[in-house]
């Protein structure tokens, strides 16, 4: 059998393997856990054959899909991201505020970093597990802005724009930034601001003049945060699981589900290096690679860094 053959097989195996799945026993009691990971974006993102790269709205529909089923006891939401677009943070914190006002618990585990935006969902669960040196923190908003007019007339580049009103250009690298348009934007980045302050106020029962000192844009350290009381313990996502379980007074175990799409690669081989070298070894017999999505950011973010 040919090279191209054996990679059509292979082919054939993967796919038929993303159709399969494999659906948990009802009344076994369980503990979903459900990943953040990355920048933090609104809408669907993309899913395909080599797996799922994608914004809230599939974060969104794992956590109904715990919240439905009965089966599922509490739900562990694992963030590792930087941050992101601030409506997308905060589409996703009300829907974990409205699952845990359902009465299902909503329990956060910091991986390496849970900043900005990533906090902002961590302030919507109603306890959270950082490691010692977890980044966490990066409270607040900016906008980010470049002038590059000095640039363009160096290497002779004029922008002409036909527009309907006097701000429709406003964050045209190519120009300045008038003190009206500047008013304007720091109204908007303020108001989003005062919205986090809230999030972290009410998610963690501080005072707003406390979160205020507390959130000036900086970074803090897993240990740090937990001084502050911006976290509620030290321990990682194992730790997050067992503390929920005594939380649940759970006389057995539960069993751990892992929400979200997997790749067939992975449903087969693992989460392996075995899975990258099938993939590649497919890739070459049919003479062709998945294209890169391109990262489009968001034009409000909370500070991601």
């Amino acid at each position: 059998m040919t090279k191209k053959r054996w990679g059509l097989v292979l082919l054939a195996i993967v796919i038929l393997a993303g159709w399969w799945k494999w659906s948990p026993a009802k009344a076994e009691p369980q503990i979903a856990v459900i990943h953040v990971e990355g920048v933090i974006l609104g809408g669907r993102g993309q899913s395909g054959l080599w797996g799922e790269n994608g914004g809230v709205d599939g974060i969104i529909r794992q956590l109904h899909e715990a919240r439905d089923d009965d089966a599922v006891k509490a739900i562990i939401l694992r963030i590792n991201s930087p941050g992101g677009s601030a409506t997308a943070s905060q589409e996703l914190g009300e829907e974990i505020l409205k699952v845990r006002a359902g009465g299902k618990p909503v329990v956060s585990s910091m991986g390496d970093i849970a900043a900005s935006g990533g906090y902002w969902l961590a302030a919507c669960t109603e306890r959270i597990y950082a490691n010692p040196s977890t980044i966490t923190g990066s409270i607040g908003v900016y906008m980010p802005y470049a002038n590059w007019e000095e640039l363009y007339q160096k290497i002779g580049i004029r922008n002409e724009r036909i527009q309907s009103g006097p701000h429709k250009d406003i964050l045209s690298p190519d120009r300045a930034m008038t003190a009206t348009e500047k008013a304007l934007l720091q109204a908007m980045v303020n108001d989003m601001y005062e919205q986090f302050v809230t999030v972290v106020s009410e998610g963690r029962k501080l005072p707003p003049e406390q979160v205020r000192l507390l959130a000036d844009g900086r970074i803090y350290t897993g240990r740090q945060a937990l001084a502050s009381g911006l976290v509620d313990e030290m321990g990682n996502l194992y730790d997050a699981i067992d503390g929920t379980v005594d939380k649940l007074g759970l006389a057995e175990r539960p069993m751990i589900r892992e929400m979200g799409q997997t790749s067939p690669w992975d449903a087969i081989f693992g989460r392996t290096t075995v899975s990258s070298l099938v993939q590649q070894a497919v890739w070459q017999a049919l003479g062709t690679a998945p294209k890169a999505a391109p990262v489009l950011a968001p034009m409000a973010l909370p500070a991601a860094y």
